[in-house]
């Protein structure tokens, strides 16, 4: 009779972490949960089984599938995302326009890139406002930019 009250109690908690886990989601009791419900109702049909050393091995089988199972299961429901806020050092390559002239050793210039407006300085020479500018480093919050040169195609 104890093997068939160790089976339920599997069951019973096992019932409970997955309630946990809808509660909580992305805890990862699922795994351990599924485990101990498989693990319960082969109790519950077989009651001295659970007392020799297929159950523990039994569990492992059923614990390596239930976790690749369950990564999945979360990578579907929530895919990564990249970072939604923008740093100066992916700005590196983008091309903008400048806002406000930009000069070398200034930061009151001002580039806008994409739908954002930066602090900029420049390279090398002072750019007027509304030429193309392509981002070549950062520091901190603002970026330094330079003049973008536009190839031409040849004609012949």
């Amino acid at each position: 009779m104890a093997a068939v009250e160790l089976a339920l109690a599997f069951v019973i908690i096992g019932i409970l972490m997955l309630l946990a886990e809808a509660a909580s989601p992305g805890s990862f009791i699922i795994v351990p949960a599924s485990v101990l419900i498989v693990l319960g109702g082969v109790g519950l049909l077989y009651p001295d089984w659970l007392f020799t050393w297929w159950a523990p091995m039994a569990a492992v089988v059923i614990l390596v599938p239930m976790t690749l199972v369950t990564i999945k299961l979360y990578q579907n429901l929530a895919p990564p995302a990249p970072p939604e806020t923008t740093v100066a050092t992916s700005l590196v390559g983008l091309t903008g326009v400048v806002v406000t002239e930009v000069s070398p050793d200034n930061l009151r210039g001002k580039v806008r890139i994409a739908h954002d407006s930066w602090s900029a300085t420049s390279a090398s020479k002072t750019i007027p406002a509304g030429t193309k500018v392509v981002v070549v480093g950062s520091e901190g919050v603002h970026v330094r930019v330079e003049e973008l040169v536009e190839e031409r195609p040849k004609t012949a």
